[in-house]
């Protein structure tokens, strides 16, 4: 572990001020000894978190994009203009990342997701013995640290597999190179720091919008059922499928949450006004968006405006630099139907054209979903909050782990339907949903995979479905969005590279092994 880690859980957090903004106060330098003396420091220790560890995986640079997604530039589906001058993107979509050449940029994530599990651990040993703060604000408040810490665990275990477990904040400098502990037992606390989220801590039973946009019941159930799905496939295959169910179920079945429909006029869709553009141009869905990272201009600005446009960016764009950070090869847009599923339409998902005083400029398909008018072509400057689990989400991890556990029921089929009928525009929910339920197990959670590959493209989940899964989606240039999944080890990207059992793991950071000796043998193959 790094010593910044001890420097985290010594000091305050240093955090920014607006009431607006999860209520956030300043607060100068403190040990943790003399902190949690009144009920604003323990608020002040969990905002911090909203910005720091997972989240912060979501944020991103105009050239590197975001590290949340060098797991999709690894699948060879994503590519990225800047990628001569992003290393990362070149030695992933290559297959030859290791220890060394990708050092700092995998050490950079190591280091973001354990500095919140740091800022987590503090947070979780003072708010009980906060004074002034009632008992209830003290489970909500554990709970959501609970949570970014299972959050932050999450990633590493996939990413690396076994991580180094740290429960205790950093106070001196005893035991503080960890070894690594195994996969199993990361899981188990993931597990346990969920469950106290979901079933003790007493979190709103409400959406992340209507709740002050902090962490909601539905939040934490909807990331352990995504723990139990995981759980389920690779490299565990613990057969946790009927507790993701459940989870997923849960937040199904409270009312609180249901998908953007879209805007119709005389029995057609109106393009500008669809699901996927209403959920663009909106801030964020107070029934679709179960956990998001927000953002606000002026205090943490969101560039993903900028990854909406190709380096050779419209004279229009108030931005200085547009960057198809996030580009979607042409392999990957072959598993959209061409001419039914409304996502592949120009300015739905993707768009590759605009019109600047009456012509028409076009360029390769870049994310549409991320485009905001205001902030491109007036004040450069985006505050849009951005999605990290939907309510889609939800339905896809509970229509597969029915199927799993229970077979290809109605109300499997149902969950699946309302994805795919929302994306089918042209089709009828029952004649979809009727085809579904003919369908053995696993050719139906293979359907399911299909909408997870299109419809969760934003959220940055491929690669974590490639892994659990060990398949590889393989698309042809048909047109009709077909996808057939192969196994992965030994299949070729689309940049004609082979993937090899060691790459379902990343090196862990050779810095990081020097630092800490504990840490034993790197990665098998690295």
């Amino acid at each position: 572990m790094k010593k910044i880690h001890i420097v985290i859980a010594l000091t305050a957090f240093l955090s920014f001020s607006c009431d607006s903004f999860l209520e956030e106060r300043p607060l100068d330098e403190l040990s943790s000894q003399q902190n949690f003396k009144e009920p604003s420091h323990a608020y002040n220790a969990v905002n911090s978190l909203y910005r720091n560890g997972a989240p912060q995986l979501f944020d991103g640079s105009h050239y590197g994009g975001a590290e949340a997604m060098i797991g999709n530039y690894m699948s060879g589906f994503f590519d990225n203009e800047y990628k001569g001058q992003e290393i990362h993107v070149q030695h992933t979509q290559q297959l030859t990342l290791n220890g060394n050449n990708l050092s700092s940029y995998l050490g950079g994530i190591w280091d973001d997701l354990y500095s919140g599990i740091s800022r987590a651990n503090n947070a979780i040993k003072y708010i009980p013995t906060t004074p002034g703060l009632a008992e209830a604000e003290a489970k909500k408040l554990l709970g959501e640290a609970r949570f970014f810490r299972a959050y932050a665990y999450f990633y590493l275990v996939r990413m690396f597999g076994g991580v180094p477990l740290v429960t205790e904040p950093y106070e001196s400098l005893e035991n503080l190179y960890v070894s690594r502990a195994s996969v199993a037992d990361v899981y188990a606390l993931i597990e346990e720091d969920l469950k106290f989220a979901v079933n003790e801590a007493g979190l709103a039973e409400t959406s992340m919008v209507t709740n002050g946009k902090r962490v909601t019941k539905g939040a934490a159930a909807t990331l352990l059922a995504d723990v139990y799905l995981n759980m389920s496939g690779f490299p565990l295959q613990a057969n946790r499928y009927a507790d993701a169910a459940a989870m997923a179920k849960s937040v199904i079945e409270s009312g609180t949450y249901s998908l953007e429909q879209h805007e119709m006029s005389g029995g057609s869709v109106v393009m500008e006004n669809s699901a996927y553009n209403k959920l663009r141009k909106s801030d964020a869905s107070a029934t679709e968006y179960v956990f998001f990272h927000e953002y606000a201009v002026g205090i943490a600005e969101t560039i993903y405006p900028v990854w909406s446009y190709t380096t050779s960016k419209p004279s229009t764009v108030k931005y200085a630099i547009t960057n198809g950070a996030y580009a979607p090869r042409s392999q990957f847009l072959w598993g959209y139907d061409a001419a039914n599923d409304l996502r592949a339409q120009e300015k739905q998902y993707y768009h590759s054209s605009i019109v600047i005083n009456g012509e028409t400029k076009t360029f390769p398909p870049t994310p549409y979903f991320w485009h905001d008018d205001q902030a491109l072509f007036e004040t450069a400057s985006s505050g849009k909050d951005i999605e990290m689990y939907g309510y889609a989400d939800v339905l896809l991890i509970a229509a597969e782990a029915i199927a799993k556990s229970e077979g290809v029921t109605a109300e499997a089929a149902e969950y699946l339907t309302q994805v795919r009928s929302r994306a089918y525009w042209k089709s009828n929910a029952v004649t979809i949903k009727s085809g579904l339920q003919g369908l053995s197990a696993n050719n139906f959670v293979e359907e399911v995979w299909k909408e997870r590959y299109r419809e969760l493209v934003f959220e940055f989940k491929l690669w974590f479905d490639m892994i659990r899964t060990r398949k590889y989606p393989e698309t042809t240039q048909n047109g009709n969005g077909e996808i057939t999944f192969v196994d992965l080890i030994g299949h070729t990207n689309t940049w004609g590279k082979t993937f090899e059992e060691k790459h379902l793991l990343f090196p862990i950071s050779e810095l990081e092994r020097q630092r800490n000796k504990n840490l034993g043998e790197q990665n098998p193959g690295y």
